[in-house]
Parts: structure tokens; sequence; C-alpha cells
């Protein structure tokens, strides 16, 4: 398997290659060349497979120059019960025949970028020390993405975690969250901006090809296609709990904000699972929406971009959406590129009126938009009607999910943290505070370091110099 950009400026390479890099040179993503298939009998086999056994199945075909016996064992250490809490590392909640929810919080840091950033962890660990190399990790997040990767990679040898995260905008569980950590390879930059503001820092370093090469730059955001390829299996698994033959058809509910979560269901769909729908659910910041109902994609600017209450998805420029279009253009690299250079110079393109709009249905979306009184009023709802405790982002799938939900097509809305993350709406929601595990009780209190640093990528290239002089 060889990795290509989406737009069309790099040599092809190898999973492994493409795992320690990032962005491509010509500033475009990963992805495969052609997507790999599953046949009718590995589909029936990987129904009876446990977590790791099937995340080894499927990511064999993505990462075949890594051994067998290597990636093996890389799965088998990352999906536990120990990491994970429970042997089905996700579980599902049925809350209604035909209507359930894939737990996919269970991980350390309560959120569902656990499940990929594990393996991303032991993956990144793997390969340095089979090229004897290190790497400095920069990323942003509206969120999880920074505790997911800084409790993945806390004390790995040979690399160190520079994370961005818009200051003001997370919760507070989630802001302790990572800024609590002491670990030494751990650094946590508080950007005086929004989401999008800290992922256009990340992709202008990603850009310099001289600094990142001297410095050993990777990522950890969806924009790396390891995470891609790691959340492919939680459909896959989501998909033999809820239905009894492979001859039948599941839709998923999923909150979207950079659009790597969905982008996975997408790439299942391609590969040969029976997906009916990947339903698109956003929040205030709805351009994904206006998209997938105009054909008209256009980024916002800071000014426009709301702060929420499912502050995750409180982002603009989805990333991974670029490997999405480039599908619906046929795989026309050219045609893509020419539409993000629209992006850039424009902030908007429309594929209103051409063939490649046309596509979307093809392609199973649909999707909907959720508001601060619709969180509420699904959480309390769910809370209500069926006993569950859903999170913020959680609502917001389900929501939208309902909107679309057809008779005899089973409806699984993908959980994206634990209600515990987002204290503050839980209580104006039900009145009451939503349980939390116990290592984290007293998080908020805890001590806190991190840098509060302008929207500026030369103050994080003098930041990341000034830290790099000593590897762990």
């Amino acid at each position: 398997m060889k990795y290509v950009s989406t737009r069309g400026g790099a040599a092809p390479q190898t999973f492994t290659d493409i795992l320690l890099e990032g962005l491509a040179p010509d500033g475009g993503l990963y992805v495969p060349q052609t997507c790999p298939r599953v046949s009718a009998p590995e589909l029936a086999a990987m129904r009876r497979m446990n977590y790791a056994q099937l995340a080894y199945a499927l990511l064999s075909k993505f990462a075949d120059d890594i051994p067998p016996a290597d990636l093996r064992r890389l799965t088998d250490s990352t999906y536990t019960a120990a990491v994970f809490g429970s042997a089905d590392i996700v579980p599902v909640k049925t809350l209604e025949p035909g209507l359930h929810i894939l737990s996919l919080s269970n991980g350390p840091t309560l959120a569902f970028k656990d499940v990929a950033m594990q393996l991303l962890g032991n993956l990144f660990e793997y390969a340095l020390a089979k090229r004897g190399a290190t790497l400095n990790i920069l990323g942003a997040t509206s969120g999880d993405t920074g505790s997911a990767a800084e409790y993945a990679m806390r004390g790995k040898r040979g690399i160190r975690v520079f994370m961005l995260s818009p200051q003001g905008r997370m919760s507070p569980f989630q802001t302790a969250q990572m800024f609590s950590l002491a670990d030494p390879n751990i650094f946590n930059i508080a950007v005086r901006g929004v989401f999008d503001d800290c992922q256009d820092i990340v992709k202008a370093i990603g850009n310099d090809q001289a600094f990142k090469a001297e410095f050993h730059i990777g990522t950890v955001n969806s924009i790396n296609w390891a995470r891609i390829a790691a959340q492919i299996v939680y459909y896959f698994k989501g998909y033999f709990a809820v239905t009894r033959s492979n001859s039948e058809q599941v839709s998923f509910a999923v909150p979207s904000g950079n659009f790597g979560n969905i982008l996975a269901g997408h790439i299942a769909r391609q590969m040969g699972l029976p997906i009916h729908r990947l339903i698109c659910a956003t929040n205030e910041n709805n351009v994904l929406d206006e998209f997938f109902r105009t054909g008209c994609y256009r980024v916002r600017g800071a000014a426009e971009v709301h702060a929420t209450s499912s502050p995750s998805m409180d982002i603009s420029k989805a990333s991974n959406f670029e490997r999405y279009v480039l599908d619906l253009l046929g795989r026309d690299s050219a045609a893509l590129a020419k539409l993000w250079s629209s992006v850039e110079k424009e902030g908007v393109f429309d594929i209103s009126k051409s063939a490649a709009f046309r596509q979307i249905a093809e392609s199973g979306f649909v999707s909907g938009s959720s508001t601060h009184a619709d969180r509420l009023a699904t959480i309390r709802m769910v809370w209500e009607k069926y006993g569950a405790m859903i999170d913020t982002h959680t609502a917001d799938g389900v929501k939208v999910g309902l909107e679309h939900r057809e008779s005899g097509v089973p409806l699984l809305c993908l959980e994206t943290a634990l209600a515990a993350k987002f204290s503050e709406t839980i209580r104006e929601a039900l009145g009451r505070d939503p349980e939390r595990p116990a290592a984290y009780a007293d998080i908020e209190s805890r001590p806190q370091r991190f840098e509060v640093m302008d929207a500026d990528a030369q103050a994080v290239k003098t930041f990341i110099r000034r830290n790099t002089s000593v590897m762990c």
C-alpha cells in the first residue's frame, strides 16, 4: 500500500513514512492510492473477532510495511480491558430497538480520541525505535485531541508533544486534563484565538520543510492518516454489534468538527461495510452542514466562530474534509488543489452546479445542525426516557441522527466523550452533576503548566527551538 497527497504533488510513500511525516510537502494530506476492499468471506470472519483481532485485520490492509507479527503485537497491547475498562473496548448501549449509542469514551481521557491515539502512541514508539529517530509532535486541539495525545505520548522515549489550544475555549475539565500534566516531554500552548488559528499554525509550520526536517516535526491531529485508519475499526465493530447478518444496513450519526471521525466511516463504507447513511451532525458552527445542503463550503473568520457548549466542534476549517472532497471529485487532485486554493484566497468554494455535488447522496451523507437549546433538550430527553447520560457533542449527534432516522435501519450514534467533561451544561439540563471517575475527582484544582501566546507561527517555532535542546 502506497500513499499520495490529495493535491498530487508528493511521491508515493509507505504507511510508516507518512506516520512520522504529517502534512505532505505540497500542503496536502496523505491518502491511500486505492482504497482496500473487504470481501464477503473476510467480512463474515471479522464478525467473530474481538476488537484487537479486528484492528489487526483491518490495519494490515493499510500498514503492510509493518511485519505482521509486529502489527499484531501492537494491536494486542493497545486494545486491552486494562486500558479501556472493558474487553469490548467500544461497547454498545441500546436505548430502544434500532437506536443505539456506540460507547467510544472508555479510554484514559474519557473521549473517543483515545481509541486511535493509544494505538498511535505505540506506533510512533515502534517506528522511532526501528529508525533510531526522535519526533517532536505538533498538534492543535479544540478539546479532546490534546489530552488524548498527551496521555498516549507521556513518558514515551524520543517523543515530545507541543499542543496548541484556543485560550479559554475548552471546558474546565478538558483544560485541566491537559494543563495539569507534569511530564517533562509535554508542552501546552494556549493560543489567543480560536481553534482554526491553532490549526493554521500547525499547517504553516508543517509547510516549512526546512524547519520540519531540522526539528523532526510530526502530528497527531487527524491530519495523520494513522488516526483515520484506527478509527475505521470501531465502525466495523459497531456494525457487527447491532446486526445479525452482513446483509443488513446500518446508519451512523457522527458529531463532526474536523471531519476525521466521520471520514473514517466514509472509508469503512468504501471498503465494503454495509453503511446506509453517514449523518454529519454539527453545532452552531455549521460549515459542514451548509456544504452538504448547498454545495457551498464557506469557512468563517475567527469573529464568526461561535463559542458553544459542544466546544470540540467549534471549528470552521475541517482539515479532513479535503480527503472526502477528493473522492467527490473522482480523485482528481488537480481539481482538488484548485478548490483549496480558492479556500485559501477567498475562503470559499462552490460545487453546487457540478457533478461532484450529485455524488454526495451516493456517498451516503446527510447532515444537520444543533443549538445549545437543542443540546439541553436532547440530554434531558435521553436521560428521562432511557436513563442514559450523554455529553453535549453526543447530544448533537443524537438530535441530528433522530431527524434522519429511517424505519428498519438501525441507527448508531457515536459517543464522543463522557458527560463528566461538561458538568456545567449537564447541570443546566438535568439539575445535577454528572458522575466522574475517581481519578478525576479533583482535576480542576490541580496545578497547571502552560504557556500563553499570540496566534503567531514564528513564536511557536521559537518555543519549539527553546525546548528541544535535550530530548527525553
